[in-house]
């Protein structure tokens, strides 16, 4: 290596994304439901309840005969403008047990409109029994979480006070491995060196990143704890095991993506799969 090329490798390990932080308002909500009045409102009043961090937000509620399509839908949305859109899995359809999708109307709504979307079991299903009670243990997932200030402060919102944030990176086995296989064919370098050094920089980005979130939070008087998860491993599986571990109440994930239209990479089968609690898909 050469004084230039140890010099750049000292200055970009030191050049490090620092978390900042930013409010986040939540004044109004709309509930979206495919249920008669009455349902309806007991349905919002389960969100109100759930969401009782948030400062009593303005809640618009649309009942099942206020859209026949995913077009008028998206037409009640944008007339709405909400902060904040809650529904559940398999909105308007009678096959809520299929366990494959969100659902049509919900996976569009994930998609097409700029809004946060809350979803929640369907009323008619099973869910944890810690969940729908509080959000006093959130977590907030990403495959690239350093520097993903929005999530953060998002996440840190819906905490409830004196709760528990976790923020969770897991980077991906597989990939991991798949590189070091390429490494170990060329005889210039050391296997061994390469799996311990990039291991220990893929863990350290994340970890230094989430210190900067403890230390922001706290500075700002946010009154909550971090927790830090950062690993390699089977993403989907631990994960999983993450959230049930900890009996997380809100699961918070990135869903969009600038070069496609569908969801977001590791977003869609975990949303899924994890269908016994509460996401909130950004």
């Amino acid at each position: 290596m050469t004084d230039i090329d140890q010099f750049e490798s000292f200055f970009r390990s030191a050049d490090k994304a620092v978390f900042v932080y930013q409010p986040v308002e939540v004044e109004s909500m709309l509930v979206v439901t495919d249920l008669p009045d009455a349902d309806a409102n007991r349905f919002a009043d389960t969100v109100r309840g759930f969401l009782s961090v948030l400062t009593e937000p303005r809640v618009t509620v649309t009942t099942g005969g206020e859209f026949e399509t995913v077009g008028d839908l998206l037409g009640v949305v944008d007339a709405a403008q909400p902060d904040l859109v809650c529904t559940y899995r398999h909105l308007h359809t009678s096959q809520w047990q299929d366990p494959f999708t969100l659902g049509e109307y919900v996976e569009v709504l994930t998609q097409a409109t700029a809004h946060p979307i809350l979803v929640l079991p369907h009323p008619d299903a099973e869910h944890a029994a810690h969940a729908l009670q509080d959000t006093d243990m959130v977590m907030a997932i990403t495959d690239h979480l350093t520097g993903d200030h929005a999530l953060v402060n998002r996440a840190a919102r819906f905490t409830a006070p004196g709760g528990r944030l976790i923020l969770a990176h897991v980077e991906d086995e597989s990939t991991f491995e798949r590189y070091l296989g390429v490494i170990s064919r060329i005889p210039e370098l050391d296997t061994d060196v390469a799996r311990e050094k990039i291991r220990r920089q893929l863990l350290r980005e994340p970890a230094d990143y989430i210190e900067s979130c403890r230390r922001g939070l706290a500075e700002a008087g946010v009154d909550l704890e971090v927790e830090a998860v950062v690993a390699i491993g089977r993403r989907l599986s631990e994960y999983r095991r993450l959230v049930e571990q900890r009996q997380v109440d809100l699961l918070m994930l990135n869903t969009k993506d600038n070069d496609q239209l569908a969801m977001h990479g590791l977003a869609y089968p975990l949303c899924v799969e994890l269908r016994d609690i509460p996401l909130l898909l950004l």
